[in-house]
């Protein structure tokens, strides 16, 4: 899924992560909420330049069900912190409330992966996110849109982080052999 946005050069490219396990009232299913957060951030001074796909996920921490994840690209003329607010309040008008469960059943999940700007740190927000290089249900849905988006910590592009995440890895070898009876 792509959209096609205007972008003026003052713009900043970013990479979300979105994701939710649970319905919403009034878009249905996970899926749904999906798709119409991404028509959400398609408004204003917020631009929607591509999405992937959705996908299905099995959840972190606690909860017990299945997650739908994608990604997008937008553009927005601000630094992290004013498109970090504008994505919480679009988090609230799908009911998602402060001080949830940690890694709980919700709505939706909004958050910044990457910043076009580079590396980014202030109170309550890291740029790129933190543990997004060990999500495959990350990693997928932005390297299908960005693959040569490069982690500015790492050099790596996403296209090489899904697949250091994804390539099979040997059993590790014992350190002698063990003598039998």
């Amino acid at each position: 899924m792509a959209a096609s946005a205007r972008t003026s050069d003052a713009d900043q490219l970013y990479l979300i992560a979105l994701g939710s396990n649970r319905r919403h009232h009034k878009h249905g299913a996970p899926e749904q909420v999906l798709g119409a957060a991404l028509a959400a951030m398609d408004r204003k001074k917020l631009r929607l330049v591509a999405a992937s796909r959705i996908i299905s996920s099995t959840p972190l921490g606690p909860s017990q069900r299945r997650y739908a994840n994608a990604a997008a690209l937008v553009s927005f003329a601000d630094e992290p912190p004013a498109l970090l607010k504008k994505l919480k309040r679009i988090e609230r008008r799908f009911g998602r409330k402060r001080g949830g469960q940690r890694w709980g059943a919700r709505v939706l999940d909004l958050d910044i992966v990457l910043w076009q700007g580079g590396a980014w740190a202030s109170r309550g927000l890291t740029v790129p996110h933190i543990a997004f290089r060990e999500r495959r249900f990350v990693l997928g849905p932005a390297s299908s849109i960005v693959p040569r988006w490069r982690d500015p910590l790492t050099g790596l592009t996403l296209a090489q982080l899904r697949a250091r995440l994804t390539k099979p890895r040997p059993l590790p070898r014992g350190r002698g052999r063990s003598e039998g009876p």
